[in-house]
């Protein structure tokens, strides 16, 4: 995949081969995350219960907030609630745990839509930005206000202060045109978003 088709890619699997050997296991763990959550809205039923405290747990765990004992034990126990050999619990490595969390739950379920994979594609872009031109920091931009603002944006989930950071970044002399445009976009933006983690020095 060139950085072009990174850019408007609208299907994961591509997207999350660039990110083999690339991505830290935090980021790709948010990201299954993020596609659990996405599941409930396609589950109206009881699993919604098993799925959410899967997610959560997860983005925990994501954040050294949870034991990996406790992670693994949510994780066998949403296998137990669908009856079914689910691939995520086959998985290896991060990278095989998020593309089993975007895909193996298709018997389960109709197969996502082309909308639905578009969300997940432009999620990878939240959570990875453009791994064909990484932003290099400029430590004069990390301001006391910036850092607070980020940290409070990460905290609450208060994506939408994300233009408030953009300002704030502005101020600190941050003319890098993807940072500010990030956060000034439509988004989606969730946990792990990469210009919030480049303030917090989040890998």
């Amino acid at each position: 995949m060139t950085e072009t088709g990174w850019l408007v890619a609208t299907d994961p699997a591509p997207m999350l081969e660039v990110l083999k050997g690339k991505a830290s296991d935090r980021k790709l763990r948010l990201f299954a995350a993020f596609c659990r959550w996405e599941y409930l809205r396609f589950r109206p039923d009881l699993r919604q219960g098993i799925c959410s405290r899967y997610a959560a747990v997860t983005e925990r765990y994501a954040d050294g907030e949870a034991a990996r004992e406790e992670w693994e034990a949510i994780r066998q126990n949403v296998h137990g609630a669908f009856h079914h050999t689910d691939a995520h619990d086959h998985a290896t490595s991060e990278i095989e745990t998020a593309v089993c969390c975007c895909y193996a739950d298709n018997s389960v379920r109709e197969a996502p839509t082309a909308a639905e994979y578009a969300v997940l594609a432009n999620t990878i872009r939240d959570i990875f930005g453009n791994p064909f031109r990484p932003v290099a920091l400029d430590p004069a931009w990390r301001t006391e206000a910036v850092v607070a603002l980020a940290a409070g944006i990460y905290a609450d989930r208060a994506f939408e202060r994300l233009p408030v950071l953009a300002d704030a970044l502005e101020d600190a002399g941050c003319d890098h045109a993807d940072v500010l445009t990030h956060c000034r976009g439509a988004g989606p933006h969730v946990r792990g978003c990469w210009v919030v983690d480049l303030f917090l020095g989040k890998l």
